[in-house]
């Protein structure tokens, strides 16, 4: 069987050398293939033996080749293709998404206040892809100490509109990969009723309360009984869902958030919940399409 393939989009910054490392860690667990892919539509054509100083594509070369010494120094054995691709970024990592597990993608910091920000293409990437997205900031963490068995929890953001099977199996999945601790977050306000002209009624809010939570037992009993060795931790958060992960997701090592599949548009659209969470969480954010 042939291995699974992770790639990551380079464009030379210091937020797409961090998703390459991220991504060999995550390779090297899955012991998978890792693509470092950079997209320019002025790559020239020329020949093996071109002299470097005749070398059209140097600078992207030298983006390709800084990621791969950087996953080197961190994993010497893992097995890596350089691709370079002349083409617009974003076809070339959508086709690229269709072809991989994870497609992994810097994610760029606006200010101090922990605010982050995705360009234009990364932005209709994420709204597009076939697969699971995976968007990761320069300070993220990630180093294989974190990544052990005593590291951060994955947290991921449920609904319960419908079933979610790629997102909860991903989110499984890698909270088994890794040995840690699944928190499964469910945000949902009080409904009106629940509130009074003095507050909240606690009987009302107890019996709404309840009900949720019997609904996420429900949906999970499922999944639990597939991965009987991840330890669950369900949460239920009388907020919006948006709200929700972003709290939860506090000192998290993954969040994992799900979209609903579109068809193209000239808007890429994520949803208020991607968009929480890829803007205001500081973790590395995998955003999975489901149906």
């Amino acid at each position: 069987m042939e291995p699974e393939i992770i790639t990551v989009g380079l464009d030379g910054s210091a937020e797409s050398l961090a998703a390459a490392r991220w991504a060999a860690d995550e390779a090297h667990r899955r012991g998978a293939v890792l693509r470092l892919l950079h997209a320019w539509i002025l790559l020239a054509a020329q020949a093996p033996d071109t002299a470097p100083e005749r070398d059209q594509n140097v600078y992207a070369r030298q983006v390709v080749r800084a990621a791969t010494d950087a996953v080197r120094a961190r994993h010497p054995h893992l097995r890596i293709i350089e691709d370079l691709v002349g083409d617009e970024p974003e076809p070339a990592l959508l086709r690229a998404a269709e072809e991989s597990r994870l497609l992994v993608l810097g994610s760029r910091a606006l200010s101090a206040w922990k605010s982050f920000v995705l360009g234009d293409i990364s932005l209709s990437v994420v709204a597009r892809a076939a697969g699971p997205v995976v968007l990761v900031r320069a300070d993220a963490p990630g180093t294989p100490a974190e990544t052990a068995v005593s590291g951060p929890r994955v947290v991921v953001g449920v609904s319960l509109s419908g079933p979610a099977p790629r997102l909860l199996a991903f989110a499984f999945d890698a909270a088994a990969g890794r040995g840690v601790l699944l928190q499964v977050v469910h945000g949902r306000p009080f409904p009106v009723r629940v509130y009074t002209p003095w507050g909240v009624d606690p009987d009302a809010a107890a019996e709404v309360t309840t009900a949720a939570e019997n609904e996420l037992r429900v949906a999970l009993d499922p999944w639990r009984a597939r991965f009987p060795d991840v330890p669950v931790q369900p949460t239920l958060l009388s907020d919006s869902p948006a709200r929700a992960v972003v709290e939860a997701a506090d000192g998290a090592g993954l969040l994992v958030v799900g979209r609903r599949r579109h068809g193209r548009r000239l808007a890429p659209r994520i949803g208020p919940v991607v968009h929480a969470a890829v803007h205001h969480v500081t973790c590395p954010v995998a955003v999975v399409p489901d149906d």
